[in-house]
C-alpha cells in the first residue's frame, strides 16, 4: 500500500509531500543523523548505512502489518528528497503516538508543523486501517522547539514525563490531540 499526503505551497513554504520510505533514501537518511542535535533527541539514532537499511526495513514492516505508519517529508526545494519524517505509531485502545524530525538545512522553516498537521489530520480524520481516537506526543522536557510545534498543530500539554533511561534519559511532556 502506497499512501502520499500533499501539503499545498504557502506564501512563505515550499510544498511537501508526505510518503512512505524507500530504498533510494537511504543516502538523505544517513546524513540526517550524522547532525549531532538530531541525534540529542532522538531515540533510535542511525550510525551507519546498515543501521539505516534496518531502519528502513522496520518502516516498511510496519506499513505491512499497520503498526506503524512512516513518511519521508519531501520538498520541492529540493527536488523531492527527504528533508525530514513523521511517523504514526499505533498503540492500543485508539490512541497511537507520533513523531518526527526535520534535517538541519531545513529547520525553522515549519515543515515540521505542516507535516505534522497533515499527518495528524490524515490519522484521525482520513485513514481507515485502524480505528483512532487520539494521539499522543512525547519529547524531551527541554525541547522547546518540539514543544512549539505541538501547541501549533493542537496538541495539548497533558502530562510531565519522569525521566526513564535508558530510552527517556531526560523529564519529558506528553501532549495529546484528541479525533474531533
Amino acid at each position: 500500500m502506497t499512501v502520499e499526503l500533499s501539503v499545498p505551497r504557502t506564501e512563505s513554504a515550499a510544498a511537501l509531500l508526505l510518503r512512505p520510505w524507500r530504498a533510494d533514501d537511504l543516502a538523505a537518511l544517513v546524513a540526517a543523523h550524522r547532525d549531532p542535535v538530531l541525534r540529542r533527541w532522538l531515540a533510535t539514532s542511525l550510525a551507519d548505512e546498515a543501521d539505516a537499511r534496518r531502519w528502513l526495513d522496520a518502516q516498511a514492516a510496519g506499513w505491512a502489518a499497520a503498526t506503524r505508519f512512516s513518511f519521508a517529508v519531501t520538498s520541492d526545494e529540493d527536488d523531492r528528497a527527504p528533508v525530514g519524517h513523521v511517523v504514526v505509531k499505533v498503540g492500543t485502545a485508539g490512541v497511537a503516538e507520533v513523531g518526527y524530525w526535520t534535517s538541519a538545512r531545513f529547520r525553522g522553516r515549519g515543515i515540521a508543523a505542516r507535516a505534522l498537521e497533515s499527518l495528524s489530520q490524515w490519522a484521525l480524520c482520513a485513514q481507515e486501517l485502524v480505528p483512532l481516537t487520539r494521539l499522543d506526543l512525547l519529547h524531551a522536557e527541554d525541547n522547546l522547539a518540539s514543544c512549539r510545534v505541538a501547541a501549533k498543530c493542537g496538541y495539548a500539554l497533558r502530562d510531565l514525563l519522569p525521566a526513564a533511561p535508558p530510552e527517556f534519559p531526560a523529564t519529558g511532556h506528553r501532549h495529546v490531540r484528541l479525533a474531533r
